[in-house]
């Protein structure tokens, strides 16, 4: 990714534009770039967007958790002096967004999931992957999405070299069992945050059921589809996605801060 990285004391985060705050988490083995599309649209409509990277890898083992991370993302929040903010997670980062939410409300004016894990665990994978093959890792990076094109070999490799790296991988699985702990059925239903689920209608990592139960269980929420879209909806139709979000936040009167815009 282009964008300059931030090194602020422990944070290190992408920043563009000015306005409204809207924080992007990231998944599991997604890096920052995933989210090119909205990090490059919304600061031109008034928003200031922000992409911490999450300390996935970064924690002692036992403190490898869910709740960990929601925390080091309140730590991040009150860092930059931020309030009112729209949170928007995929995968893992969906599920770290829900977990804030739950922790912090008052902190959080929208929030946004896509694929997001938080009930429906075998987002984590499926056991071991089997570490040294690497069409193996191939053919699993690809189907995360509805077009395998979108795998490109930059990401395989990442994903490659995470289940290689043994200590990595111990903490992916940490990761996974955390995911289960914090299972988030009991809790959505007493969340009114306003949230936005916006879900691939062929994901096949996070079904479409998740994204029905997600939609019944919080109070408060509007779920929409993208047709011909896995499990990164941001990255396999990113203008989609962007309208679609853009669209609810109108709706909402979430709209940026009045700026006069370029």
């Amino acid at each position: 990714m282009e964008e300059h990285l931030i090194e602020d004391g422990k944070y290190r985060y992408i920043e563009k534009g000015e306005g409204t705050p809207m924080i992007i988490l990231h998944g599991l083995m997604g890096g920052l770039s995933n989210f090119q599309g909205v990090s490059e649209y919304f600061p031109q409509k008034g928003y200031q967007v922000l992409i911490p990277e999450l300390p996935i890898y970064d924690l002692p083992l036992l403190k490898t958790t869910v709740k960990n991370f929601a925390n080091f993302l309140e730590g991040f929040i009150e860092h930059k002096g931020l309030k009112d903010v729209i949170l928007l997670g995929n995968s893992l980062g969906g599920h770290i967004g829900l977990l804030h939410t739950k922790m912090f409300p008052e902190m959080v004016k929208a929030l946004v999931i896509t694929g997001s894990s938080g009930l429906y665990e075998s987002a984590m994978g499926d056991g071991y992957p089997r570490r040294g093959d690497y069409e193996f890792i191939k053919k699993k990076a690809e189907d995360v999405f509805y077009d395998p094109k979108v795998a490109t070999k930059e990401i395989v490799d990442e994903v490659f070299a995470t289940v290689n790296d043994r200590m990595k991988l111990v903490k992916t699985l940490a990761i996974a069992k955390s995911a289960i702990r914090h299972n988030m059925g009991k809790d959505l239903p007493h969340m009114n945050t306003p949230t936005c689920i916006i879900w691939g209608e062929n994901d096949t990592v996070t079904p479409p059921n998740v994204a029905k139960e997600f939609h019944e269980l919080l109070p408060d929420s509007d779920l929409y589809w993208i047709e011909k879209c896995g499990h990164a909806p941001m990255m396999e139709h990113p203008n989609d996605f962007n309208h679609i979000l853009e669209a609810w936040l109108k709706k909402r009167n979430f709209l940026a801060s009045n700026i006069c815009l370029k």
